[in-house]
């Protein structure tokens, strides 16, 4: 029994606490929450009956805890995910896992030190139609890879934003890219494999935060193939969709819904009997945009944690679309064609003002 404890009771955090705490994972269960603002950990604690803390210190010196879910805002993943790396946790820490590279570096480094395990939450690597998607893919169906797109229509208004003080803000949000669309840039490179270089625009047009709210982008692919961002927060009044496209020459797939959960198209040359139930089989569009692959995720965890594989999203892997969403930045800021691997000047995410520029 891998025994979880939850680091942040903010919005996301429900998601998680209904999982762990609802006993909807085999092999985990939740055992005490931590967030600094007492109303939020008292509620999740009372609804699970675990323990609440409200000091990080206190939360991590429990002997009960043997991996914790790091949910604070994203600016301090790297302070909180290297405290409970030493303090001998597990660490499972939402996206994007740092805002700079070298705080990504300094948290694999400690779980590595610490011999603990770092897992990235990419929960939609687990969506079935992006499974299926995969296994054609790995199969060769696509034969060589053309174009790649992604787009990520949602809505958040102000009172979003305005929800807490660190949302929207460089040193600990950042934009649409960073937030929203982090899963989706994921995907677009686990697909479409490494990238050589990336272009970027953005504009922050409905809200007032420091941040985008809108960005297009095209990437050019070490395979050949080119790729496409469209990502906004704008969208009024409600979501409408967050998708994924992957054409080659011997077939095309989009995955749609609101959290790629739900595939529009499946067609290939050389078709299969089998293809003619995917759509109506492995399509179910969830409730919202946290989709249906978080329970997923987390039984992948607790294999790896009990010693049945490699995690298919530990540091090094969340690093590299974080090293992408910066190249973004770097060109939104430099109006440039900006090359990976790079060495950010000009990319404001995760600057503080404390930081000499």
């Amino acid at each position: 029994m891998i025994r979880f404890g939850l680091l942040g009771c903010g919005r996301i955090a429900k998601r998680h606490s209904d999982l762990l705490g609802g006993n909807h994972i085999k092999g985990a269960r939740l055992v005490a929450v931590c967030d600094p603002i007492r109303a939020r950990a008292d509620a999740l604690a009372s609804k699970f009956n675990v323990g609440a803390h409200y000091d990080i210190a206190d939360f991590l010196g429990r002997k009960d805890i043997d991996a914790v879910a790091v949910l604070t805002p994203s600016g301090l993943h790297p302070e909180h995910a290297t405290a409970c790396a030493r303090a001998g946790k597990h660490v499972v820490v939402e996206k994007p896992m740092a805002l700079r590279l070298q705080d990504a570096d300094e948290m694999i480094r400690a779980c590595d030190e610490a011999g603990v395990k770092l897992f990235v939450v990419k929960q939609n690597r687990f969506n079935v139609p992006i499974v299926k998607a995969r296994e054609a893919l790995d199969a060769g169906r696509f034969g060589r890879l053309v174009l790649g797109t992604v787009r990520v229509r949602w809505c958040r208004d102000q009172a979003y934003y305005d929800q807490d003080p660190w949302r929207g803000t460089w040193a600990y949000d950042g934009g649409v890219l960073t937030n929203q669309a982090s899963h989706h840039i994921d995907m677009l490179e686990w697909f479409f494999g490494d990238v050589v270089s990336v272009q970027a625009r953005s504009t922050t047009a409905l809200v007032k935060i420091e941040t985008e709210d809108t960005a297009v982008a095209t990437l050019k692919f070490r395979n050949g193939a080119l790729g496409i961002i469209e990502a906004t927060t704008a969208v009024r009044p409600a979501d409408l969709e967050g998708s994924l496209s992957i054409l080659g020459e011997k077939g095309a797939v989009e995955v749609g819904g609101f959290a790629m959960n739900k595939i529009r198209h499946w067609r290939f040359l050389d078709e299969l009997p089998s293809d003619k139930e995917v759509i109506e089989k492995f399509s179910v569009n969830p409730p919202n945009v946290y989709g249906f692959g978080h329970q997923a995720y987390y039984e992948h965890v607790v294999e790896c944690l009990v010693g049945r594989g490699a995690a298919l999203v530990d540091g090094l892997q969340g690093r590299k679309s974080l090293e992408l969403i910066t190249a973004l930045y770097e060109s939104i800021e430099t109006g440039r064609d900006v090359s990976i691997h790079f060495s950010p000047r000009m990319s404001r995410l995760g600057q503080r003002a404390s930081d000499d520029v």
